[in-house]
C-alpha cells in the first residue's frame, strides 16, 4: 500500500484533517442534540472536500498518470530555469496550429 502513494500529499492531509473535525463537531453536536452545531459539522465536512480538491488542483495533489513530472531538456541543449524552453514550445505549437489550418482548406 505505501508503494502506490495513495493519499500521502498535502492535499489529502489537509482535506481528510478538515472533515475529520467536522465528523468532531456534528458527532458531538449529536450527542448535546445541538442541530445547528451538527449542520456545522458536515459544513465542514464538505468544507473538507474542498479543500482539499482546490489544493490538488493548485498543483499539492498527486499527478496524474499521463502528466510529465517536470519539464525535460532538449537533447543537446540545456534547460534554462527562466522558462526559455516555453518560448520554443510556443513556436512548436503555433506551427502545427498553422499546419492545421492549412489542411482545412
Amino acid at each position: 500500500m505505501s508503494a502506490s502513494a495513495h493519499g500521502h500529499t498535502p492535499a489529502a492531509w489537509t482535506g481528510v484533517t478538515i472533515a475529520f473535525i467536522g465528523f468532531c463537531v456534528a458527532g458531538g453536536a449529536v450527542v448535546m442534540t445541538n442541530l445547528p452545531l451538527m449542520w456545522a459539522g458536515f459544513g465542514v465536512v464538505l468544507l473538507g472536500g474542498v479543500v482539499g480538491k482546490a489544493m490538488q488542483m493548485a498543483g499539492m495533489g498527486k499527478t496524474p498518470p499521463n502528466a510529465p513530472l517536470r519539464a525535460q531538456a532538449p537533447a543537446g541543449g540545456s534547460a534554462s530555469p527562466s522558462g526559455g524552453d516555453r518560448e520554443h514550445a510556443d513556436e512548436e505549437r503555433s506551427a502545427g496550429e498553422s499546419r492545421d489550418e492549412s489542411s482545412v482548406r
